[in-house]
């Protein structure tokens, strides 16, 4: 055994160690979301995995281009001094990587970890090194072996470049075809088996103006588990009324689960029928949600909403899958825009045909992937003869088309992360902070309102921060953001894409988790209430955080 370790050792390329261990070096600073000595173990072993191969490949171009080497002799001692400079960087690097970590949970206020727990942190980051590492010599020898034997058949050259195509296309067929395809379908039928769960605190409502009620046009279980959830939850009109002190009514909320019909298009007539049922279209305000992955509605976004207009309101979701949203966004990545399309198509469709002194003003809403599909569900170009009220998108992913071109247009001298966009009369972005508007600027007569933590990698995440640093981290920077964050080559990428994973994992008002206090801002910049004052609204915004601590 210690013969096979003392060989694996001297296997090790230096030049490979040498960039992985800066790579190594350079994950261990901070990035968007606080860490836990797992998830930088992790991190630290993937990017020194990835660093040695790059390092590896260096090599084996300087030896191919036969440039000169040093000598046996300074050889020996250069791998020395290298080893010797390797080890105290690393060493230096953990010493500091508490602090980086303290940093982030500074700006979140967080209590301090005081320790990285360095050896578990260098023990986990190991043990996905040699796990990377086997695998690409798994890859060289499966290349190396097919290589060799067209050698018998073609020329060398060719052989390598077509033994290199079939390794990648086997190792590929194997982790597409049985690792991945076989973990979705253990995924996907754990997802379902939650979904079609019936929790016991949550029994079917009486109240025949409930979605789900026997008087529903939706059978209460086949309305999934966070449709269930979605009508179960939410204000009354008497906790309105006392906290407004003012005549309420009872919000109106219809949900459509998966169960109720197999097309995407059905689901949404019966949205439809239900909303007529239940006299959604006579309210002041109606609101088209498109929900999360797992068909999931933040009540932390609805219950203000509600609240600010007395409960004359009505809301309608329609579920698209019940996995979470990035499994949904990998395995299907076109229901929830179909979804949202139909849906969409059905109310806009009605709404047109009321009178316009007799129908509620109309608003679109969505929350990460719902944010995303939200946008594609409404064709600009479709409603500008007769234009919806706006649209409320909270941590649009980074892949959403509208708010990539708003914040890559915006004014020069707005931050990324809080851009102004012309006089701000169509579109306005908003943090923990309220909108970066002109004083006074008037609205047009459509808005729409982006929620954006700059903390949230969700939304800040970009494949281009491979090779250049992100505009985000220019000066000055938003204020849940680390000021010991750096930009490092391919590290940071990696760190902002593991804080992607884990950006709901932070407290209420930073990453991905978006506080009541500031959906309420939102909602009163976009919908105007009336009859609330500065004291009112601040009541309101105390009322709803301590009814999300409960």
């Amino acid at each position: 055994m210690q013969s096979y370790v003392v060989r694996f050792l001297r296997s090790l390329s230096a030049g490979g160690l040498v960039l992985g261990t800066l790579f190594f070096a350079a994950a261990l600073t901070p990035s968007l979301v606080p860490r836990t000595y797992l998830t930088q173990g992790v991190l630290a072993g993937a990017c020194f995995a990835i660093g040695y191969g790059l390092g590896v490949g260096w090599r084996w171009l300087w030896r191919y281009m036969e440039l000169p080497e040093p000598q046996e002799g300074r050889l020996r001692a250069l791998k020395l001094a290298t080893a010797a400079t390797c080890t105290l960087i690393v060493l230096l690097f953990l010493w500091w990587a508490a602090g980086w970590q303290d940093s982030v949970r500074a700006v979140m206020g967080l209590e301090p970890v005081g320790t990285a727990y360095p050896m578990r942190l260098c023990a986990i980051a190991i043990a996905v090194f040699l796990l990377l590492v086997g695998l690409g010599r798994l890859f060289i020898l499966v290349f190396m072996r097919i290589s060799r034997w067209l050698d018998r058949y073609v020329p060398v050259k060719i052989s390598r470049v077509v033994g290199f195509v079939l390794g990648v296309l086997l190792f590929w067929g194997i982790a597409d075809g049985v690792l991945i395809r076989q973990a979705l379908q253990s995924i996907d039928a754990s997802f379902a088996r939650f979904d079609a769960l019936l929790e016991p605190s949550r029994p079917q409502p009486d109240d025949p103006q409930k979605t789900g009620s026997p008087a529903s046009l939706v059978d209460w279980q086949d309305m999934g588990r966070a449709g269930r959830e979605f009508i179960a939850t939410g204000p009354s009109a008497e906790e309105i009324a006392q906290q407004t002190q003012a005549e309420a009514m009872q919000p109106i909320r219809v949900y459509v689960g998966l169960g109720v019909a197999d097309s995407a298009q059905e689901r949404a007539q019966v949205a439809l029928a239900e909303m007529k049922r239940v006299g959604a279209f006579d309210r002041s305000v109606l609101v088209v949600i498109t929900p999360t992955g797992t068909g999931w509605v933040d009540p932390e976004a609805m219950d203000p909403v509600e609240y600010l207009h007395h409960g004359d309101i009505a809301s309608v979701a329609q579920q698209y899958s019940y996995l979470n949203s990035p499994l949904s966004l990998l395995v299907q990545p076109d229901y929830g825009a179909e979804a949202a399309q139909a849906l969409f198509s059905a109310v806009y469709g009605h709404w047109t045909t009321l009178p316009h002194d007799a129908r509620p003003r109309l608003y679109l809403y969505g929350l990460s992937l719902g944010a995303l599909n939200s946008e594609k569900s409404a064709d600009l170009f479709e409603i500008i003869g007769d234009p919806i009220q706006g649209a409320l998108w909270v941590g649009p992913p980074f892949e959403s088309r509208i708010w990539r071109q708003m914040t890559d247009r915006r004014n020069p001298g707005s931050p990324a992360w809080l851009p102004l966009f012309r006089d701000g009369s169509f579109v306005r972005f908003m943090n923990q902070n309220g909108e970066f508007a002109p004083a006074a600027a008037p609205w047009g007569p459509m808005r729409i309102v982006y929620l954006q933590y700059a903390s949230d990698a969700i939304t800040f995440f970009d494949y281009r921060d491979l090779y250049r640093r992100p505009e985000w981290m220019d000066e000055p920077r938003g204020p849940d953001v680390s000021p010991e964050l750096r930009w490092y080559p391919v590290v940071t990428m990696l760190q902002i894409a593991l804080d992607m994973a884990v950006a709901a994992t932070t407290p209420i008002g930073f990453g991905h988790f978006y506080a009541p206090e500031d959906y309420t801002s939102a909602w009163i910049a976009l919908t105007s209430p009336s009859g609330w004052t500065p004291e009112t609204i601040e009541s309101l915004k105390h009322h709803l955080a301590e009814r999300e601590r409960r």
